[in-house]
């Protein structure tokens, strides 16, 4: 596993940013979808990391950052999801 600089995170950032000015925006059950997909991908990437491991195909280093870019992105995930429930709690409890 490579450890990359910012560069990429930046393009592939502006590339999303540059697909929202295009024909259709996403909707944001879209980008939820795509966010929990990822976090699958990584899981499954961690999950393989391990097994790499233990068969001696890859290195504790390597499969810790696995584990914790999983890690991290389900805190992040978890994390907007509360967020988006205690805002729907508090649009329900206004008073019109």
């Amino acid at each position: 596993m490579e450890i990359h600089g910012i560069d990429p995170i930046i393009r592939e950032t502006a590339q999303v940013h540059d697909k929202g000015r295009g024909k259709e925006a996403q909707s944001f059950g879209q980008i939820i979808g795509e966010a929990v997909q990822k976090v699958g991908k990584l899981e499954k990437e961690a999950d393989k990391s391990i097994v790499d491991l233990l068969q001696g195909k890859a290195n504790v280093h390597d499969t810790m950052i696995a584990l914790q870019k999983s890690d991290l992105s389900m805190r992040l995930l978890m994390t907007v999801r509360n967020k988006v429930i205690d805002a729907y709690k508090e649009i329900t409890h206004m008073q019109f």
